[in-house]
């Protein structure tokens, strides 16, 4: 059993007007960072099948479960020194922290083979 992860470019919240936004994070400054984007839905800490099934998810999933969202959208942060890194680990980050890091979201389609 695969998945394949598709790279679909920049996230535009005007993409998924047809499905439901589903936040899966534990970290508040993400969901702060997210809402500053105009970014809005359901959030959880954990996810399960039926959570995510023909939604758009933001946050990370197992391949398994992200499979059955319609697409699955990290917060990326390419410019995290490793003592950021440490620090989002535990949730410590801020919004214009995570701003500083260079901080985008990257839209991927996930599908079964």
């Amino acid at each position: 059993m695969l998945c394949r992860f598709l790279a679909k470019g920049s996230w535009h919240r005007k993409e998924s007007i047809m499905s439901e936004i589903l936040i899966v994070t534990r970290h508040n400054a993400a969901v702060e960072w997210l809402r500053r984007k105009g970014i809005t839905g359901k959030v959880i800490a954990q996810a399960t099948p039926s959570d995510v099934t023909g939604k758009d998810v933001i946050g990370m999933l197992p391949y398994w479960l992200g499979c059955l969202a319609n697409s699955v959208t990290e917060v990326s942060m390419p410019n995290l020194t490793l003592e950021q890194r440490q620090k989002n680990a535990q949730g410590d980050m801020t919004p214009d922290e995570m701003d500083q890091a260079g901080a985008t979201l990257v839209k991927y389609s996930v599908r079964k083979e």
